[in-house]
């Protein structure tokens, strides 16, 4: 049984937040160019704020509030078996971070990996994530899979005190500072920082070999080192182009030209609902205030070069460091959907790697897995919205496969070719609402009340987006908060230059959540059963507000009962939470 949460004990959170803002001073120490990068993103963010405080007058962000909006983060780690993940997973639990969604990513077509995986983060403040994968040994054939397990036998990643530490927190229901501190050294000296130091190069070299790379680098390692600790950027277009810049693979005019396309076709994209979306610090009354502006001419033009100049100063210039280049393309959605996530990255290094064989000696090799990914977020589909993405991205990737190299011979043509598989889709929120494909949260406004109070109760529409329609009902939509496992894949494919692999086994296994949730000891978080929750209970909240909930069919009462009653998150805080979690 687990004590009550005291004032004597730090707060999740705050751990939480002070672990990945370690975990992120860990990385740039390890990877010069991930510091780079930031301030690569922190320019671009600050380009696009100086944009919209001319679309939306009275807008205006200061450095604190800009490094929180693109300052949240997530990693990858990659865990070796079951009994390091359970490890794994009690020692996000202190912090707060709780898995959610499963990921079968050995069944993802040509991308395919030999790994299944779940995504924790906090419901509360779910800017922190980590990706977390589970090397499944029993892909390979019987003889590979005995080298491994072989070898994953003999790793110990977690030390005692970490051990004892989460076994605290769970006993007594929290940690106090001196112990949370602790606990996240732990994290960043040992767990999750990169060694240089593997194991067997001999496994090393034909789990790559057999294309296996992802394998190799969670067998043959000493710790759960991060693969990456991914940034959101307010605008991926125009980071991805500036990195490309900054790397030497773009000229100044091609860089000025697509800075200019993408802050231009930013001016209608960049509404109130794109506000209210990129920026969790604004309350609805605070957007609802700023009158919509027009940027004076040349605006773009002095935005674009003053930018050019500043990535061409020499603090800037990314080419001198060690690196890959970018990757080609963006995975996700085209640029004028938004919906899901969109992510990038800077190409996995190729770093030195020293192998401590059996019989004690030092063997120097190289290995390449850490990249530098960037994302950013857009809105939660619902199932029907998911299945026009899946039907959407198959026939845009599919356009591509007809037109390979395009985007590095004509950035501004590909990115039309790709377009316009995804024109099924709204590209506003009001509209993706209406033909409910993304979630909502729906909120009362004061015109609603005063005709709630002034109109006969029959006159009042039931219909959501009817009430919306007359201003009675303001909405917001609900960020995605997840992950894609084709675009992850992909961004895995870019990085190891290795599409897929298939299994080994003399039957490939099939992989289920259950089997995944009794091996690491946890039950999996539906976040699409939260965020229909959430939306459920807004809509009900708003129909007892305007006095018509019993005006509702006894099916529509019914459809949301059940929706709120199979939220995962059980109490009524809880469900408190889970709205803040979404931004709503």
């Amino acid at each position: 049984m687990t004590a009550p949460l005291t004032d004597s004990f730090a707060d999740p959170i705050d751990m939480q937040n002070r672990l990945f803002a370690e975990l992120s001073r860990m990385f740039g120490g390890e990877v010069p160019l991930y510091d780079k990068a930031q301030l690569v993103n922190q320019i671009c963010n600050k380009t696009i704020c100086a944009l919209l405080s001319q679309l939306h007058i009275g807008f205006s962000v200061s450095d604190e509030q800009l490094d929180k909006a693109s300052g949240e983060r997530h990693g990858a780690i990659r865990i070796g078996t079951p009994s390091e993940y359970r490890w794994v997973a009690r020692f996000f639990g202190a912090f707060g971070l709780e898995p959610h969604n499963y990921y079968d990513m050995s069944n993802v077509g040509s991308r395919s990996q030999p790994i299944v995986a779940t995504a924790f983060r906090s419901m509360l403040h779910p800017e922190h994530r980590v990706f977390t994968s589970l090397l499944m040994t029993d892909y390979f054939d019987p003889q590979t899979r005995a080298r491994i397990e072989s070898l994953l036998a003999t790793r110990q990643v977690f030390s005692e005190r970490a051990k004892e530490l989460i076994t605290k927190n769970e006993r007594q229901g929290g940690l106090d500072w001196q112990d949370a501190t602790q606990l996240i050294r732990e994290g960043v000296d040992r767990i999750f920082r990169w060694t240089g130091n593997a194991r067997d190069l001999s496994l090393y070299t034909d789990l790559c070999d057999a294309g296996f790379k992802i394998a190799a680098d969670i067998a043959c390692f000493e710790s759960h080192h991060l693969n990456h600790l991914t940034p959101n950027t307010l605008c991926i277009d125009l980071y991805t182009a500036a990195m490309k810049f900054c790397l030497g693979e773009w000229t100044r005019e091609q860089f000025r030209h697509r800075a200019l396309v993408v802050l231009a076709r930013l001016v209608p994209f960049a509404d109130r609902d794109w506000l209210r979306l990129h920026f969790k610090h604004l309350l609805p009354a605070q957007s609802q205030a700023f009158r919509a502006g027009c940027p004076a001419e040349g605006t773009i033009a002095q935005l674009a070069e003053s930018l050019t100049r500043r990535l061409e100063q020499p603090d800037l210039g990314l080419h001198v460091l060690d690196h890959s280049g970018f990757k080609d393309v963006t995975e996700g959605p085209s640029h004028d959907t938004p919906v899901l996530l969109r992510q990038d990255a800077y190409r996995a290094l190729t770093e030195p790697v020293l192998f401590r064989e059996s019989d004690g000696s030092v063997v120097e090799s190289e290995h390449t897995a850490r990249f530098g990914e960037i994302e950013e977020r857009f809105y939660a589909t619902t199932p029907s919205g998911r299945d026009l993405y899946d039907r959407c991205l198959a026939a845009a990737e599919a356009e591509r496969d007809q037109n390979p190299d395009l985007d590095t011979r004509d950035i501004d043509a590909y990115e039309a070719m790709y377009a316009k598989p995804f024109a099924p889709f709204p590209k506003t929120l009001r509209e993706l609402l209406e033909q409910k494909l993304v979630y909502g949260h729906f909120s009362v406004t004061d015109k609603g009340l005063a005709a709630a109070a002034a109109s006969a109760e029959a006159e009042m529409p039931t219909d959501i987006i009817a009430l919306v329609r007359l201003g009675y009902v303001d909405y917001e939509g609900m960020r995605y908060e997840d992950f894609l496992p084709v675009s992850a894949a992909g961004i895995f494919a870019s990085n190891l230059n290795q599409y897929g692999t298939k299994s080994t086994a003399p039957t490939k296994p099939t992989y289920t959540q259950a089997m995944f949730e009794e091996l690491i000891g946890k039950r999996i978080i539906d976040a699409d059963a939260v965020c229909r929750a959430v939306q459920a209970e807004s809509m009900k909240e708003v129909f007892r507000h305007l006095g018509v909930l019993h005006r509702l069919s006894a099916s529509e009462r019914s459809d949301l009962d059940l929706a709120i009653a199979a939220n995962p998150v059980s109490s009524v805080a809880a469900k408190a939470r889970a709205r803040t979690a979404i931004g709503v």
